[in-house]
């Protein structure tokens, strides 16, 4: 069985920073990532990682967001600075693996509000 389990989301004030963690168990992934959803929107791409090191981020988190981890280990860090409200929202952790399937995990929620 193939879990992703998400830590870190926090209540947080406007230009605060928060570290979300991920560690995922029962397969081996090519890469890993974060996405977010906050009420009413769609599940967007925060920024990914893969087993290579390679990284993509969405145009509203550069400068502000760094992902990093260890896939061979299967975890992933998103250090988050400089949050704003519209940073709020749900956060998912996702895998894909080897074999170009998709997991998620169940989320962790950030609020950044003063």
């Amino acid at each position: 069985q193939v879990q992703l389990v998400e830590s870190g989301g926090d209540l947080v004030q406007p230009g605060e920073s928060l570290r979300l963690s991920c560690v995922a168990s029962g397969s081996t992934f090519r890469a890993m990532g974060w996405y977010r959803q906050a009420p009413g929107k769609h599940r967007e791409l925060v920024a990914t990682i893969t087993n290579r090191g390679v990284t993509k981020y969405s145009d509203f988190v550069k400068g502000r967001f760094t992902i990093s981890g260890d896939i061979a280990k299967n975890t992933v860090i998103l250090q988050m600075n400089t949050l704003k409200p519209d940073d709020t929202a749900v956060y998912y952790c996702n895998g894909e693996s080897i074999w170009f399937k998709e997991f998620w995990g169940q989320g962790t929620q950030v609020t950044v509000s003063s």
